[in-house]
């Protein structure tokens, strides 16, 4: 179970990355203040990448166990560890690609239905095969874990 440090910590980091982007997302700032926002949102968010990276190597590298006997945090091997990451970019990309997909033939879709309610089945069809790509990319994840 999470205690409220572990809960609050992220959170608040979070929150502090983001503060900087409000108003550029509801549209209040002006261009040279928002590329100054912008600035200070990556600035800030590799601050605290980078921070919790020393907090992780210099502060707490290893778990002790009942015995003293010091216990290695990182198990596996480099071999699993980019088989995971191939698996997440093939979900995260195909996802990338299907919300394109959909985000070009939905309106396309909308737009021949509109005027003409016989076209909808086949409009649909091109809305479903943009969704296929995201499936597509699930399974070939699915396949790379099974492998591990």
């Amino acid at each position: 179970m999470l205690n409220f440090m572990e809960l609050a910590l992220p959170l608040a980091l979070i929150i502090l990355v983001t503060l900087p982007l409000i108003k550029v997302f509801r549209g209040k700032t002006s261009a040279r203040s928002a590329k100054n926002r912008l600035v200070t949102h990556v600035v800030g968010f590799f601050t605290i990448i980078t921070g919790v990276l020393v907090v992780q190597l210099f502060i707490s590298p290893t778990v002790f166990g009942a015995e003293g006997d010091v216990v290695d945090l990182m198990t596996g091997t480099m071999a699993q560890g980019l088989g995971f990451l191939s698996a997440a970019l093939a979900t995260g990309m195909s996802a990338l690609g299907a919300g394109v997909a959909v985000a070009a033939a939905a309106p396309a879709a909308i737009g021949a239905f509109s005027e003409n309610e016989k076209n909808f089945g086949k409009s649909l069809i091109f809305v479903a095969l943009g969704e296929g790509v995201a499936i597509y990319g699930l399974l070939i994840s699915i396949l790379i874990i099974n492998k591990l």
